[in-house]
Order: C-alpha cells, then structure tokens, then sequence
C-alpha cells in the first residue's frame, strides 16, 4: 500500500529476524501487506504503512514481532471513526 501513510518512521513494528521461523502468518494477517516471506525470513517490506493494528504481533507463533497497538495513528483513527459513528468524543493520540 505505497500510497497510504500515516507519519514517516514512528510506528512501533519491530522484527527480531533471528527469531524468525518463516511460516508467513505476519504476511498473512497483515492489513496493508507490510510483511513478505524472502529466504525463509519475514521482511519488513513497507514500514510506514503500519497502522500498529497488532494482528502480525498476535499471530506470530516465535514472538518475533513486537509492535504497541492502541498507541499511535491507529488509535487515533479508531477514535475518529468512533466519534463520527457514536457522536461521543473519544481522546486519542497520533503520534
């Protein structure tokens, strides 16, 4: 997803490549396609397309991926949608 962004180089997505066992369950869950499989690795391929949703942290079965969902410009879009559908104001930070 080149054309969508949030803030150049703040999301919290970390990848420990040693610990990586390959199974593609990051690439699989991953909305926006951050993730591709190469030599058996995961590679961060977009990194400032993550919206720090969490699922790839969920899902990978080494912990070879950390990220902070609920902190940065997912949260805030969260609570943007949330307020427009409920007409209740929710606090949020982006980063």
């Amino acid at each position: 997803m080149k054309d969508l962004r949030y803030l150049e180089g703040v999301a919290t997505l970390k990848l420990d490549k040693d610990a990586c066992v390959g199974c593609g369950m990051c690439q699989t869950v991953c909305p926006h396609r951050i993730f591709e499989v190469q030599d058996k690795k995961a590679v961060i391929m977009d990194f400032d397309a993550c919206m720090e949703c969490g699922a790839c942290a969920q899902n990978c079965p080494a912990d070879a991926i950390s990220v902070t969902p609920g902190v940065g410009c997912a949260s805030y879009l969260m609570a943007v949608w949330f307020s427009k559908l409920t007409g209740k104001k929710v606090e949020s930070i982006c980063c």
